[in-house]
Protein backbone atom coordinates (compact mmCIF):
# COMPACT_ATOMS: atom_id res chain seq x y z
CA UNK A 1 0.00 0.00 0.00
CA UNK A 2 1.02 3.73 -0.46
CA UNK A 3 1.39 5.58 1.98
CA UNK A 4 -1.47 7.88 3.05
CA UNK A 5 0.05 11.52 2.79
CA UNK A 6 -1.52 13.74 6.21
CA UNK A 7 -1.30 17.17 6.23
CA UNK A 8 -2.17 19.36 9.34
CA UNK A 9 -3.10 23.17 9.40
CA UNK A 10 -3.92 26.09 11.56
CA UNK A 11 -1.77 28.65 13.93
CA UNK A 12 0.03 26.14 15.31
CA UNK A 13 3.65 26.85 16.73
CA UNK A 14 2.47 30.37 17.00
CA UNK A 15 2.78 30.76 20.77
CA UNK A 16 -1.29 29.47 21.34
CA UNK A 17 0.04 26.25 23.59
CA UNK A 18 -3.96 25.54 23.04
CA UNK A 19 -3.21 24.90 19.31
CA UNK A 20 -0.42 23.27 19.62
CA UNK A 21 -2.06 20.99 22.50
CA UNK A 22 -4.41 19.97 19.53
CA UNK A 23 -1.48 19.36 17.13
CA UNK A 24 -0.03 17.20 19.37
CA UNK A 25 -3.43 15.18 20.17
CA UNK A 26 -3.91 14.72 16.46
CA UNK A 27 -0.07 13.45 16.00
CA UNK A 28 0.05 10.72 18.47
CA UNK A 29 -3.96 9.35 17.19
CA UNK A 30 -2.08 9.68 13.64
CA UNK A 31 1.27 8.02 15.47
CA UNK A 32 -0.39 4.66 17.25
CA UNK A 33 -3.32 4.64 14.30
CA UNK A 34 -1.39 5.10 11.69
CA UNK A 35 2.26 4.73 11.32
CA UNK A 36 2.44 4.41 7.93
CA UNK A 37 0.89 8.17 7.51
CA UNK A 38 3.23 10.72 5.86
CA UNK A 39 2.78 13.72 7.83
CA UNK A 40 3.44 17.06 7.21
CA UNK A 41 2.26 20.76 8.38
CA UNK A 42 1.05 23.73 6.94
CA UNK A 43 0.76 26.46 9.78
CA UNK A 44 2.34 29.80 12.05
CA UNK A 45 5.32 28.64 13.12
CA UNK A 46 6.92 26.37 11.21
CA UNK A 47 10.11 26.37 12.90
CA UNK A 48 8.70 25.63 16.11
CA UNK A 49 6.45 22.72 14.84
CA UNK A 50 9.29 21.03 12.31
CA UNK A 51 11.89 21.32 15.95
CA UNK A 52 9.28 19.80 18.55
CA UNK A 53 6.94 17.73 16.37
CA UNK A 54 9.76 16.37 14.16
CA UNK A 55 7.64 16.82 10.80
CA UNK A 56 8.59 19.07 7.99
CA UNK A 57 6.52 22.48 8.11
CA UNK A 58 5.88 25.25 5.79
CA UNK A 59 4.67 29.04 6.33
CA UNK A 60 1.13 29.53 6.10
CA UNK A 61 1.08 33.15 5.23
CA UNK A 62 3.66 33.77 2.65
CA UNK A 63 3.93 37.92 3.72
CA UNK A 64 5.80 37.66 6.78
CA UNK A 65 3.69 40.62 8.72
CA UNK A 66 0.16 39.25 7.73
CA UNK A 67 -0.97 39.72 11.59
CA UNK A 68 0.70 42.91 12.35
CA UNK A 69 -1.50 46.32 11.44
CA UNK A 70 -1.05 47.47 7.88
CA UNK A 71 -0.74 51.47 7.61
CA UNK A 72 2.15 52.07 5.39
CA UNK A 73 1.22 51.73 1.52
CA UNK A 74 4.08 48.52 1.59
CA UNK A 75 2.72 47.12 3.85
CA UNK A 76 -0.68 47.62 2.27
CA UNK A 77 0.75 46.50 -0.71
CA UNK A 78 2.47 43.48 0.85
CA UNK A 79 -1.22 42.25 2.16
CA UNK A 80 -2.79 42.35 -0.78
CA UNK A 81 0.06 40.67 -3.24
CA UNK A 82 -0.32 38.08 -0.05
CA UNK A 83 -3.76 37.27 -0.71
CA UNK A 84 -2.96 36.50 -4.23
CA UNK A 85 -0.09 34.31 -3.64
CA UNK A 86 -1.72 32.44 -0.52
CA UNK A 87 -3.97 31.27 -3.28
CA UNK A 88 -1.22 29.70 -5.40
CA UNK A 89 0.58 28.34 -2.41
CA UNK A 90 -2.54 26.99 -0.45
CA UNK A 91 -3.40 24.71 -3.64
CA UNK A 92 0.06 23.48 -4.14
CA UNK A 93 -0.02 22.29 -1.19
CA UNK A 94 -2.87 20.80 -0.70
CA UNK A 95 -2.55 19.00 -4.11
CA UNK A 96 0.66 17.15 -2.42
CA UNK A 97 -1.76 14.98 0.47
CA UNK A 98 -4.81 12.30 0.55
CA UNK A 99 -6.16 14.24 3.62
CA UNK A 100 -5.66 17.08 5.69
CA UNK A 101 -6.68 18.16 9.33
CA UNK A 102 -7.69 20.72 11.06
CA UNK A 103 -6.77 19.86 14.90
CA UNK A 104 -9.52 21.34 16.66
CA UNK A 105 -8.53 25.18 17.66
CA UNK A 106 -11.81 27.75 17.40
CA UNK A 107 -11.24 27.78 13.74
CA UNK A 108 -15.21 28.34 12.81
CA UNK A 109 -15.70 31.44 15.75
CA UNK A 110 -15.19 34.71 16.35
CA UNK A 111 -14.43 35.37 20.14
CA UNK A 112 -11.90 37.18 19.97
CA UNK A 113 -10.66 39.85 17.31
CA UNK A 114 -10.35 38.29 14.01
CA UNK A 115 -10.45 40.09 10.20
CA UNK A 116 -12.24 38.11 7.68
CA UNK A 117 -9.23 38.58 5.34
CA UNK A 118 -6.49 37.03 8.01
CA UNK A 119 -7.24 33.15 8.92
CA UNK A 120 -10.96 32.84 7.47
CA UNK A 121 -9.58 33.59 4.71
CA UNK A 122 -6.91 30.93 4.50
CA UNK A 123 -9.60 28.09 5.66
CA UNK A 124 -11.35 29.14 3.11
CA UNK A 125 -8.74 28.96 0.82
CA UNK A 126 -7.73 24.85 2.17
CA UNK A 127 -11.55 23.98 2.38
CA UNK A 128 -12.11 25.53 -1.29
CA UNK A 129 -8.54 23.65 -2.45
CA UNK A 130 -9.47 20.28 -1.25
CA UNK A 131 -13.09 20.39 -2.83
CA UNK A 132 -10.95 21.43 -6.37
CA UNK A 133 -8.36 18.83 -5.53
CA UNK A 134 -10.28 16.03 -4.19
CA UNK A 135 -8.18 16.01 -1.05
CA UNK A 136 -10.21 15.31 1.70
CA UNK A 137 -10.58 18.17 4.41
CA UNK A 138 -11.31 17.39 8.29
CA UNK A 139 -12.15 19.81 10.55
CA UNK A 140 -11.85 17.93 13.55
CA UNK A 141 -13.01 18.52 16.85
CA UNK A 142 -13.07 22.24 16.14
CA UNK A 143 -14.76 25.13 18.07
CA UNK A 144 -17.60 27.68 16.61
CA UNK A 145 -19.78 30.37 17.71
CA UNK A 146 -22.33 32.55 15.95
CA UNK A 147 -20.32 35.39 13.86
CA UNK A 148 -22.17 38.79 13.44
CA UNK A 149 -19.34 40.20 11.40
CA UNK A 150 -20.87 39.86 7.68
CA UNK A 151 -17.81 39.03 5.67
CA UNK A 152 -16.30 36.58 8.36
CA UNK A 153 -19.22 34.75 8.93
CA UNK A 154 -20.00 33.91 4.97
CA UNK A 155 -16.04 32.92 4.59
CA UNK A 156 -16.41 30.44 7.89
CA UNK A 157 -19.78 29.13 6.67
CA UNK A 158 -18.57 28.50 3.23
CA UNK A 159 -14.97 26.39 4.67
CA UNK A 160 -17.65 24.29 6.74
CA UNK A 161 -19.47 23.53 3.84
CA UNK A 162 -16.47 22.43 1.80
CA UNK A 163 -14.85 20.69 4.30
CA UNK A 164 -15.13 16.13 3.87
CA UNK A 165 -16.04 15.81 7.75
CA UNK A 166 -16.77 18.32 10.88
CA UNK A 167 -16.95 17.55 14.38
CA UNK A 168 -17.33 20.02 17.53
CA UNK A 169 -15.96 20.30 20.40
CA UNK A 170 -19.51 21.29 22.00
CA UNK A 171 -22.95 20.72 21.46
CA UNK A 172 -23.26 24.74 21.40
CA UNK A 173 -20.22 25.15 18.52
CA UNK A 174 -22.73 22.43 16.03
CA UNK A 175 -25.98 24.45 17.14
CA UNK A 176 -23.77 27.62 15.85
CA UNK A 177 -22.97 26.05 12.12
CA UNK A 178 -26.61 24.88 12.06
CA UNK A 179 -27.92 28.39 12.66
CA UNK A 180 -25.39 29.60 10.03
CA UNK A 181 -26.75 27.11 7.59
CA UNK A 182 -24.47 24.30 7.63
CA UNK A 183 -26.35 20.93 7.33
CA UNK A 184 -24.58 19.47 10.58
CA UNK A 185 -27.02 16.30 10.54
CA UNK A 186 -23.61 14.15 10.54
CA UNK A 187 -21.41 16.22 12.29
CA UNK A 188 -20.50 14.71 15.84
CA UNK A 189 -19.80 16.09 19.01
CA UNK A 190 -16.68 15.20 21.09
CA UNK A 191 -14.32 16.80 23.70
CA UNK A 192 -12.04 18.84 23.11
CA UNK A 193 -8.98 17.40 21.41
CA UNK A 194 -6.52 18.08 24.54
CA UNK A 195 -8.37 15.81 27.25
CA UNK A 196 -6.84 13.25 24.84
CA UNK A 197 -3.10 14.31 26.33
CA UNK A 198 -1.14 12.42 29.01
CA UNK A 199 -2.63 13.18 32.72
CA UNK A 200 -0.13 14.56 34.77
CA UNK A 201 0.02 12.75 38.37
CA UNK A 202 -1.52 14.52 41.11
CA UNK A 203 0.58 16.73 43.74
CA UNK A 204 0.62 16.66 47.20
CA UNK A 205 -1.46 19.55 48.65
CA UNK A 206 0.74 23.27 48.57
CA UNK A 207 -1.71 25.79 49.69
CA UNK A 208 -0.79 27.05 46.08
CA UNK A 209 -3.23 28.48 43.69
CA UNK A 210 -2.90 28.70 40.43
CA UNK A 211 -4.57 31.92 38.06
CA UNK A 212 -4.50 31.95 34.42
CA UNK A 213 -4.25 35.37 32.42
CA UNK A 214 -4.83 36.46 29.34
CA UNK A 215 -4.13 39.55 27.43
CA UNK A 216 -8.32 39.89 27.26
CA UNK A 217 -9.97 42.78 25.67
CA UNK A 218 -13.31 41.52 24.58
CA UNK A 219 -14.59 40.19 20.98
CA UNK A 220 -14.60 40.57 17.44
CA UNK A 221 -17.53 43.12 18.50
CA UNK A 222 -15.92 45.03 21.72
CA UNK A 223 -13.31 47.18 19.72
CA UNK A 224 -14.30 50.24 20.38
CA UNK A 225 -14.63 48.99 24.25
CA UNK A 226 -11.73 46.85 24.21
CA UNK A 227 -9.12 49.25 26.51
CA UNK A 228 -12.10 49.69 29.25
CA UNK A 229 -12.71 46.12 28.79
CA UNK A 230 -8.65 45.11 29.18
CA UNK A 231 -8.18 47.59 32.23
CA UNK A 232 -11.74 46.39 34.53
CA UNK A 233 -10.19 42.89 33.61
CA UNK A 234 -6.82 43.52 34.74
CA UNK A 235 -7.79 45.66 37.55
CA UNK A 236 -10.27 42.95 38.96
CA UNK A 237 -7.46 39.89 38.91
CA UNK A 238 -5.12 42.29 40.11
CA UNK A 239 -7.34 42.51 43.42
CA UNK A 240 -8.15 38.69 43.61
CA UNK A 241 -4.45 38.04 43.05
CA UNK A 242 -3.67 40.74 46.07
CA UNK A 243 -6.05 38.90 48.45
CA UNK A 244 -5.11 35.65 48.18
CA UNK A 245 -1.43 36.88 49.18
CA UNK A 246 -3.29 38.62 51.69
CA UNK A 247 -4.16 35.52 53.06
CA UNK A 248 -0.77 33.95 52.80
CA UNK A 249 -1.03 32.00 49.50
CA UNK A 250 0.85 31.28 47.00
CA UNK A 251 -0.04 32.72 44.02
CA UNK A 252 1.53 30.58 40.61
CA UNK A 253 0.53 33.17 37.48
CA UNK A 254 -0.04 30.85 33.82
CA UNK A 255 -0.76 31.93 30.19
CA UNK A 256 -1.48 30.39 27.46
CA UNK A 257 -0.33 32.84 24.89
CA UNK A 258 2.69 34.98 24.57
CA UNK A 259 0.55 37.62 24.63
CA UNK A 260 -0.02 37.42 28.13
CA UNK A 261 3.05 38.21 29.37
CA UNK A 262 2.10 41.57 29.98
CA UNK A 263 -0.66 40.76 32.22
CA UNK A 264 1.58 38.99 34.00
CA UNK A 265 4.30 41.46 34.73
CA UNK A 266 1.46 44.00 35.11
CA UNK A 267 0.08 41.95 38.03
CA UNK A 268 3.50 41.06 39.44
CA UNK A 269 4.42 44.51 40.06
CA UNK A 270 1.21 45.94 41.26
CA UNK A 271 1.02 43.27 44.16
CA UNK A 272 4.98 43.23 45.09
CA UNK A 273 5.10 39.99 46.59
CA UNK A 274 7.31 37.02 46.89
CA UNK A 275 4.14 34.74 46.94
CA UNK A 276 3.51 35.56 43.52
CA UNK A 277 5.56 34.03 41.07
CA UNK A 278 4.62 32.87 37.11
CA UNK A 279 5.19 29.70 35.40
CA UNK A 280 7.68 29.66 32.32
CA UNK A 281 5.22 26.83 30.32
CA UNK A 282 5.79 26.09 26.82
CA UNK A 283 3.30 23.14 26.04
CA UNK A 284 0.25 22.16 27.89
CA UNK A 285 1.82 18.89 29.38
CA UNK A 286 4.00 22.05 31.28
CA UNK A 287 0.62 23.54 32.14
CA UNK A 288 -1.38 20.26 33.61
CA UNK A 289 1.24 19.92 35.73
CA UNK A 290 1.43 23.09 36.84
CA UNK A 291 -2.46 22.94 37.55
CA UNK A 292 -2.13 19.30 39.06
CA UNK A 293 0.59 20.42 41.64
CA UNK A 294 -2.34 23.67 42.93
CA UNK A 295 -4.91 23.11 45.41
CA UNK A 296 -7.06 25.22 43.04
CA UNK A 297 -7.17 26.90 39.66
CA UNK A 298 -8.76 30.46 39.03
CA UNK A 299 -8.28 30.47 35.02
CA UNK A 300 -9.64 32.57 31.87
CA UNK A 301 -8.16 30.90 28.58
CA UNK A 302 -10.18 28.26 27.57
CA UNK A 303 -7.24 25.90 27.33
CA UNK A 304 -5.89 26.61 30.37
CA UNK A 305 -9.46 25.95 32.00
CA UNK A 306 -8.80 22.16 30.36
CA UNK A 307 -5.32 21.88 31.93
CA UNK A 308 -6.53 22.07 35.00
CA UNK A 309 -9.72 20.47 34.49
CA UNK A 310 -7.98 17.21 33.29
CA UNK A 311 -5.70 17.21 35.60
CA UNK A 312 -8.36 16.91 38.48
CA UNK A 313 -8.12 20.30 40.32
CA UNK A 314 -10.54 22.55 41.15
CA UNK A 315 -11.06 25.00 39.11
CA UNK A 316 -13.38 28.41 38.53
CA UNK A 317 -13.41 29.57 34.90
CA UNK A 318 -13.42 33.48 34.14
CA UNK A 319 -15.45 33.38 31.29
CA UNK A 320 -15.17 35.15 28.36
CA UNK A 321 -17.28 33.18 25.93
CA UNK A 322 -20.10 30.83 26.03
CA UNK A 323 -17.50 27.79 25.25
CA UNK A 324 -16.15 28.33 28.93
CA UNK A 325 -19.80 28.06 30.02
CA UNK A 326 -19.89 24.87 28.40
CA UNK A 327 -16.63 23.00 29.15
CA UNK A 328 -17.32 23.59 32.69
CA UNK A 329 -20.94 22.58 32.26
CA UNK A 330 -19.45 19.35 30.62
CA UNK A 331 -17.34 18.42 33.50
CA UNK A 332 -19.33 19.43 36.50
CA UNK A 333 -18.48 22.73 37.55
CA UNK A 334 -21.04 24.54 35.68
CA UNK A 335 -21.69 26.82 38.92
CA UNK A 336 -18.01 28.06 38.93
CA UNK A 337 -18.23 30.52 36.56
CA UNK A 338 -17.26 34.58 36.52
CA UNK A 339 -17.57 36.81 33.61
CA UNK A 340 -14.57 37.91 32.30
CA UNK A 341 -15.59 41.12 31.06
CA UNK A 342 -16.74 42.05 34.69
CA UNK A 343 -14.42 40.92 37.14
CA UNK A 344 -15.90 41.71 40.68
CA UNK A 345 -13.14 41.12 43.16
CA UNK A 346 -14.87 40.45 45.93
CA UNK A 347 -17.84 38.45 44.45
CA UNK A 348 -14.75 36.16 42.51
CA UNK A 349 -13.23 35.58 46.31
CA UNK A 350 -16.33 34.20 47.66
CA UNK A 351 -16.92 31.72 44.51
CA UNK A 352 -12.99 30.74 45.30
CA UNK A 353 -14.33 30.07 48.78
CA UNK A 354 -17.11 27.89 47.99
CA UNK A 355 -15.20 25.99 45.59
CA UNK A 356 -12.34 24.89 48.01
CA UNK A 357 -15.36 24.40 50.48
CA UNK A 358 -16.09 21.54 47.79
CA UNK A 359 -12.57 20.31 46.49
CA UNK A 360 -12.61 16.82 47.59
CA UNK A 361 -16.20 16.70 46.05
CA UNK A 362 -15.23 17.90 42.79
CA UNK A 363 -12.41 16.24 42.46
CA UNK A 364 -14.17 12.96 42.47
CA UNK A 365 -16.45 14.51 39.70
CA UNK A 366 -13.33 15.41 37.36
CA UNK A 367 -12.28 11.98 37.77
CA UNK A 368 -15.72 10.71 36.41
CA UNK A 369 -15.55 13.05 33.97
CA UNK A 370 -12.36 12.61 32.43
CA UNK A 371 -12.72 9.13 32.32
CA UNK A 372 -15.69 9.83 30.08
CA UNK A 373 -14.23 12.12 27.78
CA UNK A 374 -11.37 9.73 27.03
CA UNK A 375 -13.56 7.06 26.05
CA UNK A 376 -15.64 9.60 23.71
CA UNK A 377 -12.28 11.02 22.63
CA UNK A 378 -11.21 7.07 21.48
CA UNK A 379 -14.82 7.04 19.72
CA UNK A 380 -14.11 10.08 17.66
CA UNK A 381 -10.98 8.89 16.55
CA UNK A 382 -12.21 5.68 15.38
CA UNK A 383 -14.53 7.95 13.57
CA UNK A 384 -12.02 9.66 11.95
CA UNK A 385 -10.38 6.62 10.57
CA UNK A 386 -13.76 5.27 9.24
CA UNK A 387 -13.99 9.12 7.94
CA UNK A 388 -10.80 9.19 6.00
CA UNK A 389 -8.54 6.46 6.04
CA UNK A 390 -10.90 3.94 5.02
CA UNK A 391 -8.43 1.51 3.33
CA UNK A 392 -6.15 1.76 6.79
CA UNK A 393 -9.17 0.70 8.21
CA UNK A 394 -10.36 -2.17 5.61
CA UNK A 395 -6.09 -3.49 6.17
CA UNK A 396 -6.52 -2.88 10.47
CA UNK A 397 -10.39 -5.16 10.51
CA UNK A 398 -8.20 -7.69 8.14
CA UNK A 399 -5.06 -7.70 10.58
CA UNK A 400 -7.66 -8.16 13.61
CA UNK A 401 -9.54 -10.66 12.19
CA UNK A 402 -8.95 -14.42 13.32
Amino acid sequence: MTAVRVGVFGLLGSGNLGNDGSLEAVLGYLRTEHPEAVVDALCGGPELVAARYRIPATRLHWYRGEYRTASRAGAIAGKGLGKLVDAVRTAAWVRKHDVVIVPGMGVLEATLPLRPWGFPYALFLLCASGRVLRTRVALVGVGAAPIADRPTRALVRRSARLAAYRSYRDAMSRDAMREMGVDTARDGVYPDLAFALPTPPAGTPSGTVCVGVMAFHGGNDDRARAEEIHRRYLDGVTRFVRALVEDGRPVRLLTGDGVDATVVTAIREAVDSPLVTAAEAASLADLMKEAAAADAVVATRYHNLICALKAGTPTLALSYAAKSDALMDRMGLGAYCHPAREVDADRLLEQFRALEKQSAELRRTLTERNELAARQLQDQFAELTTALFPATDHAHALRETP
